[in-house]
């Protein structure tokens, strides 16, 4: 199947509310190109390089998400740009951004990662830090980042009761901030049981692009 049919069909399977970020990374900008052809207007990218050439290249009516771990040093690549940053997983980071998309005059979207898997290696903050980063945004006025909602990625597992678990904690922590809109989990195995669960956005890469 065409890129196209494989969007088209999962735009078929997902309510008009969820958000479809697809996720591109390691694409080449004609399969890029061919999911926008088909109307996808929001890509989602791990490695700052490979966007920013994708942004350069590109229409400019997309939206692009950061999906990767964002390490500090390296935000002022993409804060010309860049429409949401889903993994920040720190106070520092979050004033980083703020820092430089005031050089740039926007505002920026962010997700704070929360960590729901087993596994140890997948980045997130615990309720504790969550709540004290919230508290700090909301008492410090940072004006050129939103705290729009929340991100997290399930245990790497076939287990569904497990996944499903971790879903629902996520969403539950989320439920206890009726400010947050963005409720982003799920991925090209798991996005169904996560719209079940009540995620907002989907990100889904070789469901659309074919495996890497």
């Amino acid at each position: 199947m065409s890129i196209k049919d494989n969007l088209l069909k999962i735009k078929s399977t997902i309510p008009s509310k969820v958000t479809l970020v697809a996720v591109s990374k390691t694409k080449p900008v004609s399969d890029l190109m061919e999911a926008y052809n088909a109307g996808q207007r929001v890509f989602g990218e791990n490695k700052i390089q490979e966007m920013t050439q994708k942004w350069k290249q590109m229409p400019k009516d997309i939206q692009w998400h950061m999906i990767g771990h964002v390490q500090t040093n390296k935000v002022k690549y993409i804060a010309e740009y860049v429409n949401l940053i889903h993994g920040v997983d720190s106070l520092k980071l979050l004033q980083e951004i703020n820092k430089q998309a005031a050089k740039h005059n926007r505002v920026i979207d962010c997700l704070l990662q929360i960590h729901i898997a087993e596994e140890e290696s997948k980045f997130g903050l615990d309720e504790n830090e969550l709540e004290e980063i919230l508290q700090f945004v909301q008492n410090d006025k940072m004006q050129n980042i939103k705290v729009i909602g929340l991100m997290g990625m399930a245990t790497f597992t076939e287990n569904q009761t497990q996944i499903k678990k971790e879903f629902q904690h996520l969403k539950s922590i989320f439920d206890k901030h009726p400010q947050l809109t963005t409720l982003s989990m799920g991925m090209s195995g798991d996005y169904q049981l996560a719209i079940e669960c009540g995620s907002t956005m989907v990100r889904i890469g070789s469901s659309i692009f074919g495996n890497r």
